[in-house]
């Protein structure tokens, strides 16, 4: 999976970068099929905002989350978007029902 971390109104230090990184790298552990991660870090008076975008087969994950500390929004941020894969890939993973022909009637 590649990561890209960008920052509006903030630098990326290395402490950053690898806290997002290990923080969102726990979604390769429920599903291996991320094409991209786009992560977005912004800075507002008091409001810190991450925000993240998962590429994944057939379609665009998109999650954000917002708290006073920047740490504390990646985190909520992680969990967020960890629920939305997981739901994704059950999602995917499920298969259709037995069709009605193929069903026994039961004897009347």
């Amino acid at each position: 999976m590649s990561l890209n971390i960008s920052g509006r109104n903030l630098d990326i230090t290395p402490a950053i970068r690898d806290y997002v990184k290990n923080k969102i790298g726990r979604i390769d552990k429920h599903f291996d099929n991320v094409v991209d991660s786009q992560v977005m870090l912004s800075i507002e008076r008091l409001k810190h905002t991450a925000e993240v975008t998962v590429r994944v087969p057939g379609k665009d994950i998109h999650c954000a989350a917002s708290d006073e500390n920047l740490y504390a929004a990646i985190d909520l941020l992680a969990d967020k978007i960890d629920r939305q894969v997981v739901k994704y890939k059950e999602k995917a993973n499920s298969h259709a029902h037995e069709p009605a022909k193929r069903l026994e009637v039961p004897a009347a």
